[in-house]
């Protein structure tokens, strides 16, 4: 990883903003600014003639810092690590300092003027829109060969997961199945937690696990993703718990014709949404070619979220791809793209992948089968 050509950059946006410092308090920006993934740290960076970046955290990360922390100085802090972070910007002589408004909560902005009190004025710090946001929506050769290999991974255990689904398991069986598999192959835990939602409950979009027993006939949506190397996957499936070797009773019959109508308008949806993924391309626009075509199914008021987001140390970034989002896609960026039709009481389908922003297009990086099956 690259931490001082990303210390360059946004010494460079701070500069064009006229901002001589800012506080990083946010840890995924620490550790993508310089390396850091400790619990507790903040970064203080100085964008005057001579830039520099200074990492303040406490006893405990001693080596962890040593070892991990690249393009920054290191001070372990005897008390506080931000009270001591906040007085190193006002003896440098910035005459004001900028704070990320969306991670620095009134508490924490109150304890950090009493840090200064009596050597800066009360309104010494500005909360502003996130600089680090939008320097992280892209991402580098590094980054991209980390999530693609979560993907990979994810996908594989996708695969391993229709081996062992079955009729009768409880939703918690089946989530607990994957993750024990995942630590096992090698996932320093999960992206968000696990969704395993049969029968009317998948008519629920961010349902949690239960003790819920999967049933035949039901359809089972599955949303998960991994975090490997510090990076997240994310992808959803929907599959039909199937009759096997035994004919379907007749009574099932109208029910399935219904979940596979529904299941093939969002399939359709998301491949319609990842074919308009391109550089220079709206984000409303790529939710619009799903939306539009659920609206021709007849399924569109039951479509209750934005078509994806971005991912990368967090598993929610941007962009957002969503209605009235004005923001071009960039090679590099790194998509969700997820359309579901949720009808509630009865079932609910939703199919997503991870997408890469291309000079060509985009690739999928999670390509494993997502057409109707049943297990």
């Amino acid at each position: 990883m690259n931490e001082a050509a990303r210390l360059r950059a946004l010494v460079a946006r701070m500069r064009q903003r006229r901002l001589p410092a800012l506080l990083i308090t946010h840890l995924p920006d620490v550790r993508y600014l310089c390396g850091f993934t400790g619990s507790s740290a903040v970064l203080a960076v100085l964008a005057g003639q001579r830039a520099a970046a200074r990492l303040f955290t406490d006893g405990r990360y001693t080596a962890q810092a040593r070892d991990e922390v690249r393009a920054a100085t290191v001070r372990i802090a005897a008390k506080s690590a931000l009270h001591e972070a906040c007085a190193y910007v006002v003896e440098r002589g910035a005459a004001t300092c900028g704070i990320d408004r969306a991670h620095v909560s009134i508490a924490t902005l109150e304890s950090m003027k009493s840090a200064v009190s009596g050597i800066a004025g009360r309104n010494y710090f500005k909360p502003l829109d996130s600089e680090m946001g939008l320097l992280r929506e892209v991402k580098d050769a590094a980054e991209q060969a980390r999530i693609r290999k979560a993907a990979t991974l994810t996908c594989s255990l996708y695969e391993g997961m229709l081996t062992y689904i079955d009729a009768g398991m409880t939703e918690l069986q089946v989530a607990a199945e994957l993750e024990h598999r995942a630590r096992l192959a090698g996932a320093e835990g999960m992206s968000f937690e696990t969704i395993v939602a049969a029968g009317a409950r998948s008519a629920l979009p961010h349902a949690r696990a239960t003790s819920a027993r999967l049933q035949t006939g039901d359809l089972l949506t599955l949303d998960f993703g991994i975090i490997l190397d510090g990076y997240c996957s994310d992808m959803t499936r929907t599959v039909c718990l199937g009759y096997g070797d035994q004919p379907m009773p007749k009574a099932q019959w109208a029910r399935q014709t219904e979940q596979r109508n529904v299941f093939e308008a969002v399939l359709l949806a998301q491949q319609k949404a990842v074919g308009a993924v391109r550089v220079g391309i709206s984000c409303s626009s790529v939710d619009e070619a799903a939306r539009q075509v659920l609206k021709q199914a007849g399924l569109a008021k039951w479509f209750s979220h934005s078509t994806g987001h971005g991912l990368g140390l967090e598993i929610h970034e941007g962009p957002r791809v969503a209605a009235g989002q004005s923001q071009l896609l960039q090679a590099g960026m790194v998509i969700t793209i997820e359309p579901g039709a949720y009808l509630p009481g009865r079932f609910g389908v939703r199919i997503e992948d991870t997408v890469l922003v291309t000079d060509s297009g985009a690739e999928v990086l999670t390509p494993v089968h997502k057409a109707w099956m049943e297990l």
